[in-house]
């Protein structure tokens, strides 16, 4: 006698219309929050000075961070990674850390018009100058023993590279050196005050006024 086999039921599926529908509005709402975002991304990537970048100093990638700002239509002013970094680049003005690096702010090492001269300043110096801070150096003309003419600018708009720090004998002195970097018209002009013995000193340019 045979066993009859035992007949499977197929389940049916039933898909309701209406959660089709709210599978393909959550697909186009993300989409299009995709898309309302990207074309609001008006922001160009630009380099920033890692640290402080003074003049004459050569700039290598290890000096800048790329970031991403709003320029509008200024971001051919400013040095993108877009363009890549050419070899050779040297800052011709002080650029501070954080500071977006303007097309200005750099030149080819080839054009460069400054060199460093280092410069014994009388007393002490005034506590806004560091590497990177703008002076004026004034020159006093010496007419005679301690005697001098009205002191007039010598260089504007020098750079300080470095305080240089006394040792030894030279620690017991009044004075301090400083490296600058001055327009290489101008190197004549501070060698001959300095051999001269003129009084020489250095003015911070713009100073902040700290409340």
């Amino acid at each position: 006698m045979k066993t009859p086999r035992p007949t499977r039921t197929r389940r049916r599926f039933w898909v309701d219309p209406r959660f089709i529908i709210g599978l393909v509005l959550v697909a186009a709402s993300i989409a299009g929050v995709g898309a309302i975002v990207a074309g609001t991304d008006r922001t160009t990537a630009v380099y920033t000075a890692r640290h402080t970048l003074t003049v004459g100093d050569q700039l290598r990638a290890a000096d800048l961070v790329e970031t991403r700002v709003q320029l509008g239509g200024a971001a051919d002013l400013y040095l993108v990674p877009s363009t890549g970094l050419k070899g050779g680049l040297l800052v011709t003005r002080t650029i501070l850390t954080g500071e977006l690096v303007a097309r200005s702010a750099v030149g080819e090492s080839s054009g460069s018009d400054v060199t460093s001269v280092v410069v014994d300043v009388p007393g002490r110096l005034a506590a806004s100058i560091a590497a990177g801070s703008v002076v004026d150096i004034w020159s006093a003309r010496a007419t005679g023993p301690s005697e001098y003419a009205p002191p007039t600018i010598l260089v504007g708009q020098a750079v300080v590279v470095r305080i240089v720090e006394p040792t030894g004998i030279i620690a017991a002195s009044s004075g301090q050196s400083v490296e600058m970097l001055v327009p290489k018209a101008n190197v004549g002009a501070v060698l001959e005050a300095i051999m001269n013995g003129d009084a020489l000193a250095i003015v911070p340019v713009n100073t902040p006024v700290v409340p």
